[in-house]
C-alpha cells in the first residue's frame, strides 16, 4: 500500500534520527506468484524491530533472522527469495505461492546525509511530485532525480537501480452521504490518504472513520487551494449539484487521475449538459468524468455501491480497461 510506503519512511526517519543503523529493504521484481508488487517496502533495525512487508511473512522471517546474526553488512545488496536464487539450499526460502522477488537492501548508517535522503522521501511521498530514487549497486550515496515520464516502477541501467517514487494515493470525496462513509472506509483500507469535504459542519463533527481527514469546506474550495496531484481521486456522492457539480468543476482543472460523480444515466446526462452550459467546460473536460461513476455491479446499497467506486478507481490506477474485466 502506499500509505504503508509513508509509514515505513517515518519509521526509518525515527530511527535515524535516534542514532540507530537501519535497512531499508525494496521489492525490485516478482516472478510468477507473489504477495507484494515492485517497489513495496521494509525498514529493520539490527534487534529484529521492523514495519513494512515484502511478502507474505515468510521472505520477512528469514531476512529478520539473518540481520540478527550479523548479514547484510555491505551498503546495497541484492538478494533473491524463491525460484533459483542463489543462496545456498539451506538458506534458500521457497515462497508457499511458488513465485520468486528480488529484494535491495540497503544498509544506512544514522548520519546527516541518511537524514536528509529519509526527508527528500517522505516529501515526496507527501508532495505533488514524483522523483525516481537512484540506488548505485557499488555502494555509492543514492540520490534523487525527476520523474519526467510515466514507466515502469523499477529501473535498472549501468550498475544503478532506479525506484519511482511518488504521492501517496489520495482520495477527495466531495460531501458527506451514506455512501462517502462506506467509500471513505474502505479506501482507507486500501491504503489511500482520505480526506473528505463537505461545508455543512454539524455533518463533519459526526463523520467518524478511523484515519480519515474531515475538511469542514467546499469540496471545490479544497480542490482549487491545491488539494489535487497526478495520485488523487476525486468522488462526489451527495446528489446535491450544489457540492457535486462544483468539486467536478475545479477537479477536471486538475491532473487527478479519477473523477467521478454518483447519479443515474439520466441525471448523468442532465448533468453533462448543466456542466458544459453552466460550468463553462469543454466536452473534452466532461469526457474524464465517470459518471455514473463505478463499475456496473448492479449495486444497490451504500456499501455496494461504494465497491464499484473503489474498484474502478483500482482499476484506473493500475491501468486496466473496463473491457479488459
Amino acid at each position: 500500500m502506499r500509505r504503508l510506503d509513508l509509514q515505513v519512511i517515518d519509521q526509518a526517519l525515527r530511527w535515524s534520527k535516534q542514532g540507530h543503523p537501519l535497512w531499508l529493504c525494496t521489492v525490485l521484481a516478482t516472478f510468477g506468484s507473489s504477495p507484494r508488487e515492485p517497489g513495496a517496502m521494509l525498514v529493520a533495525c539490527q534487534d529484529g524491530e521492523h514495519l513494512g512487508s515484502l511478502s507474505g511473512g515468510c521472505v520477512e522471517e528469514d531476512f529478520l533472522d539473518r540481520l540478527r546474526q550479523g548479514e547484510f553488512a555491505k551498503p546495497v545488496q541484492q538478494v533473491r527469495y524463491g525460484g533459483q536464487g542463489n543462496e545456498s539450499a539451506a538458506r534458500r526460502v521457497q515462497l508457499p505461492c511458488g513465485g520468486s522477488l528480488d529484494i535491495l537492501v540497503e544498509r544506512l548508517e544514522p548520519s546527516v546525509s541518511t537524514v536528509a535522503y529519509l526527508e527528500m522521501f517522505h516529501a515526496t511521498l507527501l508532495g505533488q511530485q514524483s522523483l525516481i530514487r537512484r540506488i548505485p549497486l557499488d555502494g555509492r550515496a543514492a540520490y534523487f532525480d525527476p520523474n519526467e515520464s510515466p514507466g515502469p516502477t523499477i529501473l535498472q541501467e549501468d550498475g544503478i537501480v532506479g525506484v519511482r517514487v511518488g504521492p501517496a494515493l489520495r482520495l477527495i470525496i466531495a460531501g458527506i452521504s451514506p455512501v462517502s462513509e462506506a467509500c471513505a472506509s474502505f479506501a482507507s483500507t486500501l491504503g489511500f490518504e482520505v480526506i473528505v469535504c463537505d461545508p455543512r459542519e454539524e455533518l463533519c463533527r459526526s463523520f467518524a472513520v478511523p484515519g480519515v481527514d474531515v475538511v469542514a469546506m467546499l469540496p471545490s474550495s479544497f480542490i482549487l487551494s491545491g488539494g489535487c496531484h497526478a495520485a488523487t481521486a476525486v468522488v462526489a456522492l451527495t446528489h446535491d449539484p450544489r457540492i457535486d457539480d462544483l468539486a467536478m468543476i475545479e477537479a477536471v482543472r486538475t491532473e487527478a487521475f479519477y473523477i467521478g460523480v454518483m447519479g443515474s444515466r439520466k441525471t448523468s446526462q442532465q448533468r453533462a449538459v448543466r456542466l458544459q452550459r453552466s460550468g463553462g467546460l469543454s466536452a473534452e473536460q466532461v469526457g474524464r468524468i465517470a459518471m455514473p461513476i463505478g463499475l456496473g455491479l448492479g449495486s444497490k446499497t451504500p456499501s455496494e455501491i461504494a465497491l464499484a467506486v473503489m474498484a474502478d478507481i483500482v482499476r484506473v490506477h493500475r491501468g486496466q480497461p473496463r473491457d479488459a474485466l
